[in-house]
């Protein structure tokens, strides 16, 4: 059998993993990362720790998102549950500046504060000061398991775990008081619940920043394939100046050096990258606009002494206007276009909405809810009778007494569940439920109608403070 008739082999559709040993690089944007990195790990571990006095019966946490009692307090604020709109609109709020950063930046947010980037920048320092730099890595990685090798990859893994417990950690402490979870961890107390959830945080963590790193990027995470619709030809990414870098070569001396570009061959846009690609290749789904390689590069010009940006921020429109020999234009041209104009408007929109809601919503709020089996009942009396179920939220600190009435010239009379009063005393920071029974006057025209508009109003005790809710009375209909 001739090899011609051999069958091809199928095309593999997953290529194998090659591992990415990005080498340490200096210069601006990499400072810029660190910072965002310490600011926003910071944040993170942090946060469950701030206090803050509300006063008795609630909790002094900054921020907790109280399970137990269906309410979210972030410092001065107090979200409960009916009030989610709240966190709807944050949530439209980061999904428009989301769009915003990336129409004027590219995957700006993937490079720089998503956390997958900022937990693997985390865990490739940690590799980094244990296995040295990237050079010492790739030797490390091709050797045989030794003593050596044992002993620097436990050292790393351990270190890594800790940072993986620190961040389980940190997140069940957003959820119940820290200090109050922390003792309770340490002495075995704690609900298995936590315990469970700091486990499966700590291998994730562990997992996705130290082991697969940029295969989420790659295959897990759907931005990359959205993010097409969301650039156009002023959006800024990082590019290669191809047109002042090609030819590139290494030798620069000779008769040939004056055919050679800009581009020294130095591969260290590659080696700085930490998804492993080369920016010199064109766009690619891979490349989270972090901007590593524009700072190798820019060292590399300096020492050779050619003039930097041969990788920089661009966009579609500077490549064609820089290759018919024009000069770069302005960041601010890019930046200030009527989509991104758009995008920051109703991101603005959206906040002042939300913060308008949050200054004027009641402190006082009554919900009322006609109980329609049956829809009214005939007293001995002759008198007839509706039942409401009816919350009230009380947001204060203590309990209180709410009045309820249906104004001075009404014919009806309201009554209480189990007592006498027209009173209901609601414990502090809760929602009081009751039944209230209105009660029409036998022979009375508002008994006889088959429906009548009532507003149904309730006074705190305390301040005076005044919540109505319309609902209809059912009468006889005779």
């Amino acid at each position: 059998m001739s090899t011609s008739d051999t069958p091809e082999a199928p095309q593999k559709l997953y290529a194998a993993r090659e591992p990415v040993f990005p080498r340490r690089v200096r210069g601006h944007f990499r400072a810029l990362k660190w910072w965002i990195m310490a600011l926003t790990l910071g944040v993170y571990y942090l946060t469950p720790w701030i206090r803050w006095d509300r006063g008795p019966n609630l909790p002094d946490q900054a921020v907790l998102v109280d399970l137990a009692g269906r309410r979210f307090f972030f410092f001065w604020i107090e979200i409960w549950p009916h009030e989610f709109y709240f966190i709807a609109g944050l949530l439209i709020m980061a999904g428009l500046g989301l769009f915003l950063f990336t129409s004027a930046l590219g995957r700006v947010w993937c490079g720089y504060a998503c956390p997958q980037t900022v937990w693997t920048d985390l865990f490739i320092l940690t590799e980094r000061w244990i296995e040295g730099d990237r050079n010492a890595r790739v030797r490390l990685w091709k050797s045989k398991w030794d003593l050596k090798k044992w002993r620097l990859r436990l050292s790393k893994w351990f270190v890594w775990l800790l940072i993986g417990l620190a961040t389980g950690g940190a997140w069940v402490f957003y959820f119940v008081d820290a200090p109050t979870l922390a003792r309770d961890l340490v002495t075995l107390n704690a609900h298995p619940v936590a315990y469970s959830t700091m486990g499966i945080l700590t291998f994730t963590t562990f997992f996705f920043g130290g082991i697969a790193r940029e295969q989420i990027c790659i295959y897990a995470c759907p931005w990359p394939r959205i993010q097409a619709a969301m650039i156009d030809e002023d959006t800024l990414v990082v590019a290669y100046r191809d047109w002042r870098g090609e030819p590139r070569g290494k030798h620069r001396k000779g008769p040939e050096a004056e055919k050679l570009g800009d581009c020294i061959d130095c591969m260290a846009c590659v080696n700085v990258c930490p998804m492993g690609i080369d920016i010199r290749d064109g766009q690619q789904l891979e490349c989270i606009t972090c901007a590593l390689c524009i700072d190798a590069c820019n060292e590399m010009m300096d020492k050779v002494g050619k003039p930097r940006g041969l990788i920089d921020y661009m966009a579609l429109k500077d490549e064609t206007h820089e290759r018919a020999g024009g000069h770069k234009r302005p960041i601010m041209k890019h930046i200030l276009r009527p989509r991104t104009i758009m995008y920051t408007a109703l991101w603005a929109a959206v906040g002042v909405a939300l913060t308008v809601a949050l200054f004027i919503r009641p402190d006082l709020q009554i919900t009322v809810h006609p109980v329609r089996n049956p829809t009214f009942v005939t007293l001995s009396d002759g008198s007839v009778r509706n039942t409401y179920e009816v919350g009230i939220r009380n947001k204060h600190g203590e309990s209180r007494p709410f009045y309820f009435s249906l104004g001075v010239d009404s014919p009806f009379t309201v009554n209480v569940e189990g007592s006498i009063e027209t009173m209901l005393v609601v414990d502090p920071d809760t929602e009081g439920k009751t039944r209230l029974y209105v009660t029409a006057p036998a022979g009375s025209e508002v008994a006889r109608d088959d429906r009548t508009e009532i507003r149904i109003w309730v006074i705190d005790g305390v301040t005076g403070d005044r919540a109505s809710h319309d609902t209809v009375f059912n009468g006889r209909g005779q």
